[in-house]
C-alpha cells in the first residue's frame, strides 16, 4: 500500500532541524524567562531586517496582527477598510473587531489577489484603510496599490501571512505599507509550534502604539494608558522561529523548485496552472491550480492517499457572518476562484517520488 501524502509535513521539518531547535528550546528553559524576553527582542530585530521595515512587534497570531495594526491606526465605528473577498475569513475579522465595516473588493483572476481596479471602485468618503492580501505566497500590485493609497490618504495594511519571503519590484512583502502583518501557524513557511505572528511597521509612533495594545496598553508595569489586549509572542515560539529563519530563504528557495517540478509534470493536463507576476517572487505557500472539474480531481486524488485542499470555498462576501451586509453583492472573479480552486500538496521537503505520483495521479484524472 502507498504511503499518503500530507498537503505539509512539520513533523519533518522538526527531524531536519532537529539539534538547532532542540538546542533553542533548551536555552529558553533553562533562562526562565518565557514571556517578552530576549528571544522575542532578537526575532523582532531579525524579520526587521530581513524584511527591510523599520520596525517589528512580536504577538500572538496573524489574526490579532491584522487587529492590533487596524487599531494602531486609530480604525474604528464609522470606518470602512477594503479588503478582497477571496481570503482566509481573518482579514475581514479583524475589520470588524475595531467596529469598522469590512469592504469587499473583487480580485485578478490570474494571481488570485486584490485587483487595483476593483479597489478603486470601493474607495468612498468613509474609507480609512486597506488590506491587501499576498495570497499564496505571491505579492499583490503593491506599486499601483500603494499609489492608490497614497493619492487617497489611506492606511495600507499588508496582509503578509503567506508571504514571508515575497518580494515585489525588489522590496519584500511586509515593506511597503504603513503595517505588514504575518502569521507563523504551524502551515506557513516560517512556522511555529504553535500559534505565532508579528507586525512591522514604517512609523516609530505606531511600534509604540503596538507594544502598548499587545500588552494590556501598558508600557509600564501596572501603569495602563489604554485598553489593550494579551496578545504576547512567548519566547519559546520566538527561539524556534529564530532557528528556522536563518533556513527561511533556502526552504522558500526549495518550494519553488517543487512549483518548477509541478509546472513540468501538468503542462499538459486539463487545467490552469498558478501564474507568476513577472515583477515579484512568489514563495508558493500553496500551489494552487484551478479545474472545473476540481471535486472530482480532489476525491480522485484523495482515493491515492493524496491530499489537497480547497482554499478557500467561499469568498467572504457569501460568509453567513457578512451576508446581511454584503447582500446583492457580485464579484465573479472571487467567485469563480472559490469554485474552481485546488491547492496540491507543497512544503520544502516533498520529495521527487512523491510529486511524480501526485502528477501522474492528476493527469490520469483529467484524462
Amino acid at each position: 500500500m502507498t504511503s499518503p501524502i500530507p498537503m505539509v509535513d512539520p513533523a519533518a521539518e522538526y527531524r531536519a532541524l532537529k539539534a538547532e531547535i532542540d538546542a533553542a528550546v533548551a536555552r529558553v528553559l533553562a533562562s526562565g524567562r518565557y514571556v517578552l524576553g530576549p528571544e522575542g527582542e532578537a526575532l523582532e530585530r531579525e524579520v526587521a531586517a530581513y524584511v527591510g521595515a523599520p520596525h517589528a512587534v512580536g504577538c500572538n497570531s496573524g489574526t490579532d496582527a491584522l487587529h492590533l495594526a487596524l487599531v494602531a491606526a486609530g480604525i474604528g465605528p464609522g470606518d470602512e477598510v477594503v479588503v478582497p473577498a477571496f481570503t482566509f475569513f481573518a482579514t475581514a475579522e479583524a475589520v470588524s473587531y475595531t467596529g469598522a465595516t469590512p469592504v469587499f473588493a473583487d480580485i485578478e483572476p490570474r494571481t488570485f489577489n486584490l485587483s487595483p481596479a476593483s479597489l478603486q471602485e470601493k474607495i468612498s468618503p468613509r474609507t480609512r484603510a486597506v488590506i491587501v492580501v499576498h495570497l499564496f505566497g505571491q505579492c499583490a500590485a503593491l506599486d499601483v496599490i500603494a499609489r492608490m493609497c497614497e493619492a487617497s490618504k489611506l492606511v495600507l495594511v499588508e496582509d503578509c501571512a503567506q508571504a514571508l519571503g515575497a518580494e515585489y519590484d525588489g522590496r519584500r512583502a511586509g515593506s511597503w505599507g504603513d503595517f505588514g502583518c504575518f502569521s507563523f501557524y504551524p502551515t506557513k513557511n516560517l512556522a511555529a509550534a504553535g500559534d505565532a505572528g508579528l507586525i512591522t511597521a514604517r512609523s516609530a509612533e505606531h511600534e509604540r502604539a503596538l507594544r502598548m495594545l499587545r500588552h494590556h496598553g501598558s508600557r509600564q508595569t501596572y501603569l495602563h494608558e489604554r485598553v489593550g489586549w494579551n496578545s504576547r509572542l512567548d519566547e519559546l515560539q520566538a527561539a524556534l522561529l529564530r532557528v528556522k529563519l536563518a533556513r527561511l530563504d533556502e526552504f522558500n528557495a526549495a518550494r519553488r523548485r517543487v512549483a518548477e517540478r509541478y509546472r513540468a509534470g501538468l503542462e499538459d493536463a486539463a487545467l490552469a496552472l498558478p501564474a507568476e507576476d513577472p515583477r515579484g517572487r512568489h514563495v508558493y505557500h500553496q500551489f494552487t491550480i484551478r479545474s472545473e472539474r476540481r471535486d472530482a480531481l480532489r476525491e480522485a486524488l484523495g482515493r491515492d492517499g493524496i491530499a489537497a485542499s480547497i482554499f478557500y470555498p467561499m469568498p467572504l462576501h457569501r460568509q453567513p457572518a457578512y451576508e446581511a451586509l454584503a447582500r446583492g453583492l457580485a464579484l465573479p472573479a472571487s467567485e469563480a476562484a472559490a469554485r474552481t480552486v485546488l491547492s496540491l500538496p507543497i512544503h520544502p521537503l516533498l520529495d521527487d517520488a512523491a510529486l511524480e505520483r501526485i502528477c501522474s495521479r492528476v493527469r490520469e484524472a483529467l484524462a
